[in-house]
């Protein structure tokens, strides 16, 4: 059996199973699925493009970023459809990322989610114009028009929301890849720095872009403030257990290279902390991203049960 990494207290271990509370979680993903694919085939681009585009943003993967948009919407009290447009943009922007990361330029991936990564399966220069394409498409996800249920200004809103993440997510990568922080800066800070960015950022920004398309038109800045501390602690929790996942499971169990990051001689948490005290940090910012739910009651149980989820998933 694989280890879990990292681990709860048992008092904090929920009642139903792993695959069960997954399933209720993501029990909206196929509308936002059926969203992607429909804004991607009304699209007019060459065909190969399209496959490319559709192998990469539709197949197999967690669809973390469009539950974490779907349910931030459901936790200030609005149907879970009206952040479908932004959780389709969000999967798009993360999808775009990863064929853009696998590249022989950045981190050289074969396997991604157990499947040839784009470039290997469509070549490079299509990998870069698929992920190239992706981000177009999912700003044009938010753009009023037919079909679309978002109105100018919070069409608006959300796209600021996303070029704001996008943008932290690819100066994550550069500080990840090529350096360049500020004099003076620890180990510690620059590990932060890298992952609040390169992971952080996204999941931060498909938290509130699900809670503004489920408030607006009257957004409420409490609210809106609970959501981006939950997103920013789950953010880098997330990444914590990536790092460790990436130490303790194999590459069968992980669907992609394992030890990958340590071998490129990357910063991790296990690398600057250790793994006792990167589980540490998980448990820290579980409980920060659970005590940032508290005003919010019990609409916001779907994003109390993805954060414990969060903290001992496998995979």
């Amino acid at each position: 059996m694989p280890q879990q990494a990292p681990a709860r207290s048992p008092e904090a271990a929920p009642n139903h199973s792993t695959d069960d509370a997954l399933a209720r979680l993501a029990a909206h993903v196929p509308g936002v699925e059926r969203r992607m694919a429909e804004h991607i085939r009304r699209t007019p681009m060459p065909e190969r493009l399209r496959e490319s585009i559709e192998y990469s943003a539709l197949g197999p993967g967690k669809r973390l970023r469009p539950m974490l948009a779907v349910h931030s919407c459901l936790a200030v009290g609005a149907p879970a459809e009206r952040a479908f447009d932004a959780a389709a943009a969000v999967e798009l922007i993360h999808a775009f990322s990863l064929v853009h990361d696998d590249l022989p330029a950045m981190d050289n991936d074969d396997l991604r989610r157990g499947r040839p990564t784009n470039h290997i399966k469509f070549g490079e220069t299509m990998a870069i114009l698929a992920g190239d394409a992706m981000v177009s498409l999912a700003f044009a996800l938010l753009t009023p028009g037919p079909g679309h249920g978002v109105d100018a200004a919070l069409a608006g809103l959300l796209s600021a929301e996303l070029a704001s993440g996008t943008t932290g997510m690819i100066a994550g990568q550069v500080y990840d890849t090529l350096g360049g922080f500020p004099p003076g800066v620890s180990g510690r800070e620059r590990l932060e720095m890298i992952h609040r960015h390169k992971t952080g950022a996204l999941i931060r920004a498909s938290c509130r872009m699900g809670a503004l398309a489920g408030m607006w038109p009257q957004v409420d800045d409490r609210r809106l403030s609970a959501v981006t501390a939950y997103g920013e602690a789950i953010g880098l929790m997330f990444q914590v257990v990536d790092d460790i996942l990436d130490v303790e499971q194999t590459a069968d169990r992980l669907g992609k290279r394992a030890n990958k990051d340590a071998d490129a001689g990357k910063a991790t948490f296990p690398g600057v902390l250790g793994l006792e005290a990167s589980r540490a940090e998980v448990c820290r910012l579980r409980v920060e991203a659970l005590d940032a739910l508290r005003s919010l009651g019990g609409g916001a149980s779907g994003l109390r049960d993805l954060c414990e989820l969060m903290a001992v998933r496998d995979r």
